[in-house]
């Protein structure tokens, strides 16, 4: 008697990678991410990011831990693997005047040597790789010992962490790969980074304020990549359903009562300290 043991997909992660840098490179993601900016400023302030520092931001987007840092006077690069992105950023940084490094990079390889940065940042970022183990490791071995690594990742339960496992049920993530949400989770970030370094966590809150529950699927639909890449990879009926679901997380999540949105959204802020 012959018995077949099922062999598991092999996870194809080149591909996965490219599906996601065209994903995040549609629409534009310098509108929502601009709306984010606090979220920067408070992580510079997590990590203690001193002057003399010279600072990583990876999966920078359009550049909001690279502000912050570079507003306290740090020696920031600023990476990211879509090239408009970094655009946006090194606009920005031009209109402050602020000496920004813009260079164009994967977060799964860093092309940087060994123990190069004091600090390294991400805030929504380094959390969608599809190897996770991977961009974990890159992020510990850019860091000098006794650096930090700081991070702003989306959880779970929270309303961004809501918004992908909704959109998940229209265009499913590929088998195999692990949910970038679980960044958000502290036990996974202990097993990423594990006995070489010290993980400490905090859960905090983003507030998104629209104009209203239209205005923010407009935004989403338009601009924020993932979200505008599932609306047009389903058939038109699929998006009336899609758009139903979206007002109905908007219910449940929105605290206003005017007619606008405000939407508290959890996210993990975590200071890894790499030992030495």
């Amino acid at each position: 008697m012959n018995v077949q043991v099922a062999v598991p997909p092999t996870i194809d992660l080149a591909t996965i990678k490219r599906r996601q840098q065209a994903a995040w490179g549609s629409g534009d993601y310098a509108v929502i991410g601009t709306t984010l900016q606090i979220v920067g400023e408070m992580l510079c302030e997590a990590v203690d990011l001193r002057s003399n520092q010279r600072v990583l931001d990876v999966a920078a987007g359009n550049g909001n831990a690279t502000l912050a840092a570079a507003r306290r006077f740090a020696d920031v690069v600023s990476t990211d693997y879509v090239g408009a992105l970094l655009e946006r950023g090194r606009q920005r940084a031009q209109a402050d005047r602020l000496p920004v490094t813009f260079q164009e990079a994967d977060a799964e390889a860093l092309p940087f040597p060994d123990a190069s940065f004091d600090v390294v940042l991400s805030t929504f970022g380094v959390m969608f790789t599809p190897n996770q183990q991977q961009a974990a490791g890159e992020l510990m071995r850019v860091c000098r010992p006794g650096g930090k690594i700081g991070m702003a990742n989306w959880t779970p339960e929270g309303f961004v962490g809501r918004l992908f496992k909704t959109i998940g049920k229209y265009v499913p993530p590929a088998p195999g790969v692990k949910s970038p949400a679980l960044w958000g989770t502290k036990a996974h970030l202990d097993t990423l980074f594990g006995s070489k370094a010290a993980v400490a966590a905090e859960s905090k809150t983003f507030v998104f304020r629209y104009k209203s529950p239209a205005h923010w699927v407009e935004i989403f639909r338009d601009y924020y990549g993932p979200v505008a890449k599932t609306f047009a990879a389903i058939d038109p009926e699929a998006r009336e359903t899609l758009e139903a679901d979206l007002y109905a997380l908007l219910g449940e999540f929105n605290i206003a009562k005017d007619g606008t949105v405000v939407i508290p959204s959890e996210y993990l802020e975590a200071v890894v300290t790499k030992r030495r």
